[in-house]
């Protein structure tokens, strides 16, 4: 057999959590479904995402006590569908709360939702495969469309998490096997893929072939996020039957809260549903189908007197690469100037050379003059986008000031459909920008002036859009600022990997004559290359022809007069047009702060939906004041990364001080280990059969991926990303907040001969930062004594346990000797951290341990265990049952597998 190989392309753009949806009474609006340009046109989709929505609405309604539906969606099909759509107004794919796409492996058509926050936080969209939605032979596996549908929305909108779980599909509770599940009214029988009963075990750590199957007539009505294709299932589990025992992620994300009290208490709803139920009949969905057209951008630049000196040299840098090589071909651009009045620079132009671009570049502005009035500019740059057909709607304005005037023109914005992507360079942009952004679905920036952190080139390097193909886009390779003194020399490599190499560009930008001497050298060696001088931007670019050598490319820059501040940037585009690329999009949770709650730093690096893990990721988080604070991102499902190797880097940012922020993000691969992994959470269970009158009807087996088909081929790379800039604004006066450790959610267990070892991610001082002072952990026989009275629990005596540092992987071993275990006892443990302030951490997840010998009577068929079974779920703190203890710290960051 022919070996695989897979190939990626490595690229970064931004992005945010979910957009644009409104609960407007008891209906969701503004819900934006899009398809992929690599689906092939076909009227029944269409019909089909409009039968599943109404569908999802009548079940929603049905499940939510008649308090909630869809009330209107818009699909936006891709561009290059020929029929007859409407125009798009700001929708864009990279906004879209559900998305039809091809499937990230093929053949697995598993509805997921790409969720990554904490508990009761909105998701990043629905992913839905064009099978899924056409193929009505998958509705035995996954259950019907529209409840389907459901089950995604409550990932995505509230924040909930799945009942059921694959690495651990059982649990012992009394001496009995039972199913990870809710509600446990839900009943069948284990069964292999033979037909036989079986006792479900754990082989090499993971589970073995023995499946729950589920009776098809059922009575239980919960719950829609375990099983939502039984008919009878029309509930959320509740306070009343959530099964706290389940060792599934909504108990370990969420505190052991069931679905319904984290909807109604902590999700982005929990104070906007209505209180009680409509009486008159739930109104059905109505649906827009939309189309983006051609790229049209307009550059709206400020040529005001407070722009002279070094920001007009700035600007002309930054917009000069976004004409050269962001801007996409086939796109149109415009340029208009403003200070107290505004003028026509450019019309729109079709971008379909080198020349064109070029001349573009060549035109913007040199001098700088006069007053501000930013609403001129915003009008002369919609009459720029009416030029070709007298629409402005599903356009874009790139909206560039450091000034301020009065701003009235917000509400002339949005009504134009445009898209206002803002900048304020320097300290004194107008407030009403950001606003401006927000209101019509653009991005927002701020910008220094200075080239060491090279912020307005990478503002303008992400001003990317997408219909879902990546490939047509430019990616930032490099992306540094640096000083170098009189006579001083700056060298370094970049790595042009086998995914890149088209329209390969370096780019040096310098702050006084003479330029730089720079000497670039190919891979192969070859040294004779000549920058174009841009003497008025003070800018050295370099193009390499055709496509650029595989290898490290380096560069030496020479200053040749006294010490200064430069930057280079070095972009490129794919190899080819047909290779999926790898996408690294970065942005915090949150675009404010007032500094009494951490913020989160996110970076996904995935390739077409497939997680890549292993990379070295890390954000520079850098004030308008100069203060930078640089953290190193983890993917080991602790503090606050929500799931462990599955493609999401995350980290708590806790030292947080007043002003406007930028961030960065680096991802590197220096030592090519980086990878695939499949896994993919909150998505709808397969549902391996059913019995039905006695009898099992089998579904075909799950399609599997090998670790073979999952090996990221990208070589050595690195790349840079930038997201939305955001703003924090503490109390004057008023002490830093102080922010006890994370709460641990990935305590686990396992029986080492007659010890019970358990393991979990060391907690930092502050969230997932520093060390932690010490561990408090307790035990119960009763649950319930650990989340709502911990300290009534049994104290374990671990005074000679000391904490690592923050995200090292921990063990405790010991062998239980309070009481007696007897046949049948389930103990159940939980630990807490306690940083140097004796602030301590939320109790961790619950782990039991379950001593049983012999024959044990499981949810509809008897199981014969042979041996003892102990299985363990744990809470992070320090506790004392023990009659030996031993602590080590594995002096390794968790980098690999479950």
């Amino acid at each position: 057999m022919a070996s695989k190989v897979v190939v990626v392309l490595v690229m970064l753009y931004l992005s945010g959590f979910t957009c644009g949806i409104r609960l407007d009474g008891n209906g969701y609006t503004d819900i934006l479904i899009a398809i992929n340009p690599a689906v092939t046109e076909d009227p029944l989709l269409l019909e089909r995402i409009k039968e599943m929505v109404s569908d999802a609405s009548s079940y929603l309604f049905q499940v939510m006590n008649n308090k909630l539906y869809f009330k209107d969606v818009t699909i936006l099909v891709p561009q290059n569908w020929t029929g007859n759509y409407s125009r798009a107004n700001t929708e864009t794919y990279e906004k879209a709360n559900i998305r039809i796409d091809e499937p990230n492996v093929p053949d697995v058509n598993d509805p997921y939702t790409l969720q990554y926050g904490e508990c009761g936080t909105e998701g990043r969209y629905i992913h839905l495969t064009p099978d899924f939605m056409k193929d009505d032979k998958l509705i035995k596996f996954y259950g019907p469309r529209g409840r389907v549908l459901v089950h995604e929305w409550a990932h995505l909108r509230w924040g909930v998490y799945d009942e059921y779980d694959e690495r651990k599909p059982f649990y012992t509770d009394n001496g009995k096997l039972e199913a990870t599940r809710c509600s446990t009214d839900i009943k069948g029988v284990w069964r292999s893929r033979s037909g036989f009963q079986c006792t479900p075990t754990n082989v090499n750590g993971k589970p073995n072939d023995c499946e729950f199957m589920p009776f098809k007539p059922q009575t239980a009505k919960a719950s829609v996020m375990y099983l939502q294709s039984i008919d009878s299932v029309v509930e959320f589990c509740n306070e009343k039957n959530h099964n706290t025992k389940a060792p599934n992620m909504q108990n370990r994300m969420c505190g052991g809260r069931s679905v319904q009290e984290v909807i109604f208490s902590s999700s982005v709803d929990s104070q906007k549903i209505p209180s009680s139920s409509l009486t008159s009949p739930r109104p059905e969905p109505t649906f827009s189908v939309v189309q983006r057209k051609q790229r049209e951008v307009c550059l709206v630049l400020d040529v005001s007197g407070s722009m002279g000196g070094q920001r007009i040299v700035r600007q002309r840098q930054a917009a000069s690469l976004f004409l050269k090589q962001i801007i996409e071909d086939q796109s149109y651009a415009g340029i208009v100037t403003f200070n107290s009045t505004a003028s026509v620079l450019q019309p729109l132009t079709l971008i379909d050379n080198l020349e064109t671009r070029e001349k573009l570049a060549d035109s913007l502005p040199t001098n700088a003059g006069g007053g501000t009035n930013i609403c001129e500019g915003l009008y002369k740059g919609l009459e720029v986008l009416k030029m070709n057909d007298k629409f402005s709607n599903g356009k874009e304005i790139i909206f560039l000031t450091d000034g301020e005037s009065t701003i009235n023109c917000v509400d002339d914005a949005v009504t134009s459909g445009a898209t206002v992507h803002t900048i304020i360079l320097g300290p004194n942009g107008h407030p009403g920008m950001k606003e401006m952004s927000e209101r019509t679905g653009g991005k927002f920036f701020y910008a220094g002036d200075t080239l060491n952190s090279n912020e307005l080139v990478d503002v303008f390097a992400s001003l990317t859009t997408s219909d879902g193909n990546l490939t047509q886009q430019t990616i930032q390779l490099e992306s540094l600022g640096f000083t170098v003194s009189g006579s001083g020399l700056f060298s370094e490599t970049v790595s042009i990997d086998k995914t890149v190499g088209n329209n390969t560009s370096f780019l040096i930008l310098y702050e006084h004559s003479p330029p730089p001497t720079i000497l670039v050298e190919s891979p192969s060696g070859q040294t004779n290359y000549t920058f174009k001088h841009d003497l008025h931007g003070r800018s050295l670019t370099l193009n390499i022809p055709g496509t650029a050598e595989t290898g490290k490319w380096t560069y030496a820059i020479t200053n040749k007069g006294p010490a200064q501040t430069m930057s280079i940037t070095v972009t490129s585009r794919a190899v080819s047009a047909d290779v999926p690329p790898v996408t690294v999009k970065t942005h915090m949770n949150q675009q404010s702060s007032n500094g009494t709650k951490a913020m989160v730093v996110f970076a996904e690096v995935s390739q077409n939906g497939l997680p890549v893990i292993l990379a070295d990721v890390r954000a520079t988080l850098e004030s308008d004041a100069g203060d930078k604070q640089y953290l190193k991102l983890e993917d080991n499902g602790a503090g606050a990364d929500a799931f462990r190797n599955d493609g999401i880097y995350s980290r708590y940012f806790t030292q947080m001080k007043g002003g406007k922020y930028n961030l960065k993000v680096r991802v590197q691969n220096k030592d090519g280990k980086a990878r695939f992994s499949r896994k993919r959470h909150s998505a709808a269970m397969y549902i391996p059969g059913y019995v039905v009158d006695g009898k099992l009807e089998l579904n075909p087996p799950k399609p599997s991926v090998g670790e073979e088909d999952l090996v990221a081929d990208v070589g050595i790379f690195s790349r840079t990303a930038i997201g939305e800039s955001f703003t924090v604004t503490l109390n004057s006066g008023v002490p830093a907040t102080k922010f006890p450790p994370n709460t641990i959610t990935d305590l686990n267990a396992e029986l080492v001969k007659d010890r019970v070892l358990l393991t979990w991610t060391a907690p930092g001082e502050d969230l997932d930062q520093g060390t932690a002072s010490k561990y408090e952990i307790r035990y119960s026989e009763d649950p319930d004594v650990l989340r709502s009275n911990f300290n009534n629990a049994h104290l374990i005596n671990s005074s000679n346990v000391l904490p690592s540092e923050s995200g090292t992987l921990e063990q405790l071993s010991f062998t239980p000797t309070h009481g007696t275990m007897r046949n049948g006892t389930t103990l159940f443990f939980a630990v807490k951290a306690v940083d140097k302030d004796t602030l301590s951490s939320e109790t961790s997840n619950l782990a039991q341990v379950t001593k049983v010998i012999g024959y044990i009577e499981g949810p509809g068929n008897g199981v014969n265990i042979n041996a003892i079974v102990i299985s363990i779920a744990v809470v992070a703190i320090a506790a004392g049952l023990i009659a030996s203890v031993t602590m080590t710290a594995l002096k390794r960051k968790q980098r690999s597998e479950n």
